[in-house]
Formats: structure tokens, sequence, C-alpha cells
């Protein structure tokens, strides 16, 4: 067979179409005829139902038909000898079941059948020719897909009505990786980047970040459907699956960071001005308490002796083990911060700093993360083993 053209591979349908000529040849000695001294080479017929001719057919074809523009596309050719040679070009549909767990990493390997219908092996036995029995095209094109290889071998079949002889060619796609590099993975890391935007925004700007984080995530989830749509429906986790599932992970994260950090900026908010409350009443109680010693002061005679105070004041005195305590910080020798530390020690932990902590540290983690993910996703699907499907 000599393959013309592979017009399509369909990935939903499991099916691939393809064009060729098709050729077989067989010994039938009741057409033996006189060459004339060797003049005549062949006899030409344009009607195969006029002889003898083996029942194939295409075991795995869904859809095929002939040619016949201008005329038909078809010549049996007997020889003097009683060799018949049968040529004819169909366009096939035929089925490919697909293992897609690696893709768009994948190969697929899809075969072309050819089986007796009626005719057992103790009648009729298919052969491939000795040398070269496929033949392609040179210029074969395919838009998302390479032919690697193609390989020929026997496939004959049992059933309760006998064994049938059967020939097959296994066709070896490679799928093409830059276009869904391009309309795929890209754009799924941009959308990714893009939602760590948010990280940099100011806490205030909630319309900002929460418009934001809303609309790639959006984008994100339409981004899967639409890749999910052009696929069939299977029960196992693809390599794509994985790779949206993670970076539409990574966009809903980014959009609970700020809900988290909208949380801690509240709390801080309410521990501010309960704060301040409390600084509020405690001023107003020394005030008061101020008042009444005044007036205490008054009251008093003017004769009266004032008791001075101790310039050194008592050990259980508050001021003095406050001051203590300070002495003691300044004396103790500075220990050593690891690197860590430091750049988090820039960040005071105080209630009204947490958001903005938060929010520091995403900057660093989340990066980070999608890195390794990164590595971990490439080393793992780019050097799988087909048999591991």
């Amino acid at each position: 067979m000599f393959l013309r053209s592979i017009s399509k591979i369909d990935d939903y349908k499991m099916e691939y179409s393809v064009q060729l000529t098709f050729r077989e040849q067989w010994l039938d000695e009741r057409l033996k005829f006189d060459d004339i001294g060797g003049r005549l080479k062949y006899l030409t017929l344009t009607e195969a139902n006029r002889v003898w001719m083996p029942d194939l057919f295409f075991s795995n074809e869904k859809e095929g038909h002939f040619h016949n523009i201008i005329m038909p596309n078809v010549y049996i050719r007997i020889f003097p000898y009683g060799s018949v040679l049968y040529s004819i070009r169909i366009s096939l549909t035929l089925a490919c079941p697909m293992n897609l767990k690696l893709y768009p990493l994948d190969r697929q390997v899809c075969s072309l059948r050819m089986a007796s219908y009626g005719w057992t092996t103790a009648d009729l036995v298919f052969l491939w020719k000795e040398g070269d029995p496929v033949q392609v095209v040179k210029n074969l094109h395919l838009p998302r897909f390479t032919l690697e290889k193609f390989l020929t071998d026997y496939c004959n079949s049992k059933t309760n009505t006998g064994e049938y002889s059967c020939l097959k060619v296994d066709l070896l796609f490679k799928r093409e990786f830059s276009y869904y590099l391009i309309q795929i993975y890209t754009p799924c890391c941009m959308l990714v980047i893009v939602s760590w935007v948010s990280f940099w925004l100011d806490q205030g700007a909630v319309p900002a970040r929460v418009s934001l984080g809303v609309t790639t995530l959006l984008t994100m989830a339409t981004q899967t459907s639409g890749i999910n749509a052009s696929l069939p429906p299977v029960s196992y986790t693809k390599a794509i699956d994985v790779w949206t599932g993670v970076c539409l992970t990574f966009v809903f994260g980014a959009l609970l960071e700020f809900a988290l950090v909208n949380y801690a900026s509240r709390s801080a908010d309410r521990a501010a001005d309960i704060h301040r409350e409390n600084m509020k009443k405690k001023r107003r109680e020394l005030e008061q308490v101020s008042l009444d010693a005044a007036s205490d002061l008054l009251d008093t005679d003017s004769n009266a002796t004032f008791a001075m105070k101790p310039l050194v004041r008592h050990p259980g005195d508050p001021l003095a083990l406050e001051k203590l305590r300070q002495c003691e910080v300044h004396m103790a020798p500075p220990k050593r911060q690891n690197c860590c530390k430091t750049w988090l020690s820039r960040f005071p932990t105080r209630q009204c700093s947490r958001s903005k902590r938060i929010d520091v540290i995403s900057r660093i983690t989340f990066p980070l993360v999608f890195a390794l993910f990164n590595l971990v996703y490439w080393s793992t699907y780019l050097f799988r083993e087909e048999d591991d499907q």
C-alpha cells in the first residue's frame, strides 16, 4: 500500500482519516494465456467482478469510499502466467483507540487492519510482500502530529467459525508540543503570574484586588473548560488536567490570600480601636487622680511641712523595675540571627503589621512553590516511558 495523505487525527472521536492506494496480488492458474511471444505483457480489466478476488475488508473501518473522478480509480492486471494484480485508491476513516494519560506529551499508535471476511486460513492466507510493502508520500504533513515510523505485522484472529488471516500496519504518531505550549501552557502561566500582582497592591485597594482575583479565576476556569471540551471524557487523569488543576489552585489561592489579608487588617483595626479606648480611659483616670491630689493639697495647712520624696526608689517600685529591665536588655550580648529571622524582623509582630507580613511572605512563597511544581511536572512527564501509561 502507498499512503498518500493523512487528513486528520481526531482525539475526541478517537479516529483518523487516511487516503491510500491499496494493492494485492495473487496467482490464479485458470487465467493463464499466451503472451504471443512476449509481445503481450498483461491484460487490463476495469471491472473487478469478472475475476475471482479475495474477500478482504478493513476491520477497524468506520467510513470509506472509492474515488470515481474522472474515471474509477481501479485496475486489474492479468499476467500471462496467471498472476493477478489489483490496485485501487480509497479513502478511509479508521478507529484509533488512544491512551491520553500523557496528553499533550503523548505518542499514539494507530493501526490499519486488513482481514479475510469469509475464507479461513485453510483456504486463504494474506502475506506481506517482501521488501518494502508500505510506502509513505515524502511530503506528508500533519498539523499537530508527526509520523515517526510504521511497522507491518500479522494479526490473525480466531473465532467460533475458524481462524482468519489478518495483516496490520501500526503507525506511530508523535504529538507536536509547540502548539500546546503556545495555546495552553504559556497562557496558563501568564494567568498565574498576573494573579500574584495583587500581593504588591495596597491592602486598602479592595476593589482592585478583588477584581483582579475574580477575573483571573474566571479566565482560568474558562480556559480549563475549553481544553476539556476538545477531549473525550475519560476516567483517568491526563497530564493537561494536572497542569490546569494546579494553575487553577494557585489562582484561587491568591484570591484566598487577599481574604486572609483583609481579615488580618480588620482585626488590626479593631485592636487599634480597643487600644485607643483603653489609653483614653487611663488618661481620664490619671487626670481624675491629679485633680484629687490638687484638691487635697489646697485643704492642708499652709504651715504644714511636706515630706520630700526619696531620690532612690524602693526595689518594689514599678518604675524602678522597668528601668532595671531596660538596662539588662542593653547590657545583654546580641544574639546571632539567621537570614530568615533578620528578614522577618523588618516586620514587627504587632497586630497592625500581620496583613503586611502575609503579603510579603506570599510574594516569595507562591513563585517558589510554582517553580517547584514546574520542575516536578516537566521532569515527570517529559521523561516518562510510554509503557508506564
